[in-house]
């Protein structure tokens, strides 16, 4: 059975074909580069994700900060940790690099800020 993936490894965006039989991947065509490879192997036997969001922020000149994990999480439990950022509320200032969420879920990775958020005078 052929499978169609377009990669996301780069901003090439390969479309790549992978022939699969049962849990077999017999080849892998169309990638640029290793990655490409890579990346169908992983989405075909554990298909991993990096999630952005934002979290609300108390006190803040801005409502939300927005935040992204540090690690890869298995794409089914995209929800379940999407429901963990939205529980949450930070005070302000927020600083870059502030975890948020530490090994949110026990995935092993944290859910980090990626904006500055002031205080509001």
């Amino acid at each position: 059975m052929l499978k169609e993936f377009t990669c996301i490894m780069c901003p090439r965006g390969c479309e790549v074909t992978a022939e699969v039989e049962g849990k077999e991947v017999l080849s892998v065509e169309g990638n640029f580069c290793p990655k490409g490879r890579e990346y169908v192997l992983q989405e075909l036997t554990n298909p991993m994700r990096n999630i952005s969001s934002s979290v609300l922020v108390r006190g803040g000149e801005l409502p939300l900060a927005s935040v992204r994990l540090n690690g890869l999480i298995p794409k089914d439990r995209i929800f379940d940790v999407m429901a963990e950022i939205r529980k949450t509320a930070v005070d302000a200032p927020t600083a870059i690099g502030q975890v948020v969420i530490e090994n949110v879920l026990g995935l092993g990775c944290d859910v980090v800020v990626t904006k500055m958020v002031g205080r509001r005078e």
